[in-house]
């Protein structure tokens, strides 16, 4: 056990857990914060996206003793941040889009759009399939959500400060050369 004094959502909470101990439950159990979910644990599913110093991190294999001196927001905070307007946008297309079915995955999906939405204000398809991969929606929704965040992209007011990223270039593969 270590001692561990962690900002979630701009509070400071002092938790007492295992360095190992995945920084999900901390949100969960210690903190009392019920929006981000448990779906897979091991990564694969999305559902306990956060943001981690502004980035989509899985809380799920996230150990707590690498979140110290970071700040870490979910879901029940995005509203009071920065961050608040595109939320906003893409709270507004999700209802918009009827995106939500069965709702399990949206925190995470929420949390994902966002933080592209942070980053790349007019995302091309393969941007946001890209940013979205990580999240999975066993509805299938899939296409309502892409439609989602490039409505709530078109609504956000353009910002010099939020420049298009510029697009990934595809892994390199090792193999036979022709």
């Amino acid at each position: 056990m270590a001692s561990y004094n962690l900002s979630i959502n701009g509070k400071t909470y002092k938790v007492e857990a295992d360095p190992k101990m995945p920084l999900l439950w901390v949100i969960r159990e210690l903190a009392g914060l019920h929006g981000t979910k448990y779906g897979c644990g091991m990564a694969q599913c999305g559902a306990c996206t956060v943001h981690v110093d502004g980035n989509p991190t899985r809380s799920c294999v996230t150990p707590v003793g690498s979140i110290e001196g970071k700040r870490v927001v979910t879901i029940e905070h995005l509203p009071a941040t920065t961050q608040g307007a595109t939320y906003k946008a893409v709270r507004q297309a999700w209802i918009d889009k009827d995106v939500v079915q069965c709702g399990y995955c949206q925190s995470g999906q929420i949390m994902s759009a966002v933080a592209l939405l942070q980053k790349n204000r007019s995302p091309s398809d393969a941007d946001i399939d890209a940013a979205m991969s990580g999240n999975l929606c066993r509805c299938g929704t899939y296409q309502r959500i892409r439609e989602a965040v490039k409505v709530a992209a078109t609504s956000l007011p353009a910002a010099a400060s939020a420049p298009k990223a510029a697009p990934k270039a595809a892994p390199k593969r090792e193999g036979k050369k022709a």
